[in-house]
């Protein structure tokens, strides 16, 4: 049976983690050792997995405008309730997708695509919930992106 998991917007973690970075400006504060802070053009997505034994089978992503979208894994040990992001907790490999001014067709790295697609399953074996950072580059906005996974369940 196939299942389609939609990446949403967590628009109060991303607004926390926007004030982490204004509030060490505004003190001229460095960040903690290792730690990552969220970048002006990267957004928090989440993932709400309904099922834990997941096989990946693809990528439905569709973009509206030319632009990159750069999608970044956090591992199972990033509780954000309770700690800062730090690097060592990305993931790799990222999916990377593109559209050019050109062509209306989505690119890819593909073994990488598919290499993240099948790490993400493996982990929602462990978790309910994974978060994701969305870096939106060359243009691309948050409004011309839909994305979302699909999977096959073992039911």
């Amino acid at each position: 049976m196939s299942l389609e998991l939609t990446f949403n917007p967590d628009v109060q973690l991303t607004e926390m983690m926007r004030l982490r970075v204004q509030s060490l400006q505004q003190r001229g504060q460095k960040r903690q050792d290792g730690e990552r802070l969220l970048k002006s053009n990267e957004h928090v997505y989440s993932l709400d997995f309904s099922e834990q034994a997941l096989h990946f089978t693809r990528w439905n992503i569709r973009i509206s405008s030319p632009g990159r979208l750069n999608i970044i894994a956090t591992s199972q040990l990033w509780t954000p309730d309770l700690t800062h992001l730090m690097t060592r907790q990305l993931l790799e490999p990222t999916g990377l997708f593109w559209r050019s001014a050109d062509d209306e067709n989505i690119q890819c790295y593909e073994a990488d695509a598919q290499e993240f697609g099948e790490r993400i399953a493996e982990l929602a074996k462990v978790r309910k919930v994974m978060y994701f950072l969305f870096a939106f580059e060359d243009g691309l906005s948050p409004e011309s992106v839909e994305c979302s996974i699909e999977f096959q369940t073992s039911k």
